[in-house]
């Protein structure tokens, strides 16, 4: 961060361009400098430029408070933290004052009395912009004291009346004035204390234990919450909607390419730098794993099974995809491998990371029902991917060799070599891997990329019942 300007008292300020600006104002100067420059609004979120970015950068031009509003893993506490970065570097403020406000400009009864008494000899300090940002996850249990503020005794004893602002102890909010609060999962807080938010909001005043206490902020007020009909917990007051300015509406990705993008670019997949010293094999993933995986969780997003109320979040994604990086990466140090690449055996274990992730519907509700309902939905993808490759009718020669009673056992622990050695034992099976890893746009001649090849192309089977599979200790083993 860079050094903050030179100006310590209100007389030096005014000897330098700076002049009063509303924290709304600013944010909007801010975005219509980035929207000229051309510079990404919100670094790093992926499939939101064309529907999310327009509604948050009309909010902000029309100096609106605002509301993100959608479902449970969909960026929206992300992008309000990445809100601040519109937000001026350092701005001044009056110092000593519990109450951050403008020494040019002071809205509040504190700042307005320290510079009528110092004038131009009012000390300031400077802000930094990461002070300048609050957040606060609403509860059942947030009071008016917590956001607003409570009477304070002690200064009430020192001969202050109650009405005055100055025997409060300030809340988070009063101490964010010139800057941003953000309240995640709106809908948690008690009717009450919404109440007394939509009055900050428009009115500008509060009853603190009866007494109207006038509170001049300047405050620009965001706010995250899931959808009413997914809430059970609570709803967010009528008022209070009608007194947001704008309702920013966010989205799971659009297409498989966009879920792709965003899981990688946050899961945790490159472990080398966690090696702490020790050789660790590298972990590449193929892009049809990748999308076998987006493809699941998307067709989850419209299975009559799951309470689609609930959503599933994009860290559905993130943790598969961590979880089959880990498999590779334990496989590669068990086998000795210096390169591994995730294999169908590796999705075994996705299962663990969707639990907790999809609620079901109550009819759907019994033992192991969710981990069945996750290994349908990876086989209906597996399905997909196969085909826009291939018509699976090209492989009846070998299934046909699986009527005699063949069997063949694929497992998370053999190396690419084992695998390969036992395609070899079915007639054309070999061939037929090395093919599909062309067709995946893998390089023929790399063991990993044809075993894993070939394990797609026998799942693709069985998902086509070509082949039966049964899953044991030892692995999975195909027949027919």
């Amino acid at each position: 961060m860079s050094t903050h300007p030179q100006p310590a008292t209100l007389g030096q300020l005014k000897q330098t361009p700076y002049r009063y600006r509303s924290v709304k104002q600013e944010l909007r100067d801010n975005l219509i400098a980035r929207l000229r420059t051309g510079q990404e609004l919100f670094p790093g979120i992926r499939g939101y430029s064309e529907t999310v970015e327009p509604q948050i950068t009309h909010a902000i031009l029309s100096r609106h408070d605002m509301l993100f509003l959608g479902l449970r893993g969909q960026a929206k506490t992300r992008m309000l933290r990445m809100l601040p970065e519109l937000l001026d570097e350092w701005v001044p403020v009056i110092a000593d004052i519990e109450v951050h406000d403008d020494p040019l400009h002071p809205m509040t009864a504190l700042g307005g009395r320290r510079v009528a008494e110092l004038g131009d000899d009012t000390p300031i300090r400077w802000l930094p912009r990461a002070e300048r940002f609050h957040e606060k996850l609403a509860t059942p249990d947030v009071t008016i004291a917590d956001l607003i503020g409570e009477i304070d005794i002690v200064k009430h004893a020192e001969g202050r009346y109650l009405s005055d602002e100055a025997t409060m102890h300030f809340g988070l909010i009063p101490r964010t004035n010139r800057g941003i609060f953000a309240v995640n999962e709106l809908p948690d807080l008690a009717p009450r204390i919404q109440v007394g938010l939509f009055n900050v909001l428009e009115e500008r005043d509060v009853q603190i234990r009866g007494y109207p206490i006038r509170l001049n902020l300047d405050v620009c007020l965001v706010f995250s919450a899931n959808p009413e009909d997914y809430t059970n917990r609570g709803r967010i007051v009528t008022p209070l909607k009608d007194r947001i300015g704008s309702v920013i509406r966010t989205h799971y990705p659009k297409s498989a390419r966009d879920a792709m993008r965003i899981t990688t670019e946050n899961a945790w997949v490159d472990r080398r730098d966690a090696s702490n010293g020790s050789p660790l094999p590298e972990v590449v993933v193929p892009g049809y794993m990748h999308r076998i995986i987006e493809e699941a969780v998307a067709a989850a997003r419209t299975s009559s099974h799951i309470n689609q109320a609930s959503g599933v979040s994009v860290r559905t994604s993130i943790a598969c995809l961590e979880t089959i990086v880990s498999s590779a990466e334990r496989r590669g140090i068990v086998t000795g491998e210096g390169l591994v690449t995730p294999r169908v055996c590796d999705f075994d274990h996705v299962v663990a990371a969707t639990r907790g992730k999809i609620e079901l519907m109550l009819a759907d509700e019994g033992d192991n029902t969710e981990d069945k309902l996750v290994v349908s939905l990876l086989g209906e993808a597996v399905k997909l991917v196969f085909d826009e490759l291939a018509d699976v009718e090209e492989f009846e020669p070998i299934t046909d060799q699986f009527t005699g009673g063949l069997k063949l056992t694929v497992n998370d622990t053999s190396a690419a070599s084992d695998v390969i050695a036992n395609f070899k034992l079915v007639d054309g099976l070999h061939e037929a891997a090395v093919d599909m890893a062309g067709r995946l746009e893998l390089d023929r001649d790399d063991e990993q990329a044809v075993a894993g090849a070939g394990e797609f192309l026998l799942e693709a089977l069985y998902v086509h019942n070509r082949l039966s599979k049964h899953a044991g200790p030892a692995g999975s083993r195909y027949g027919r």
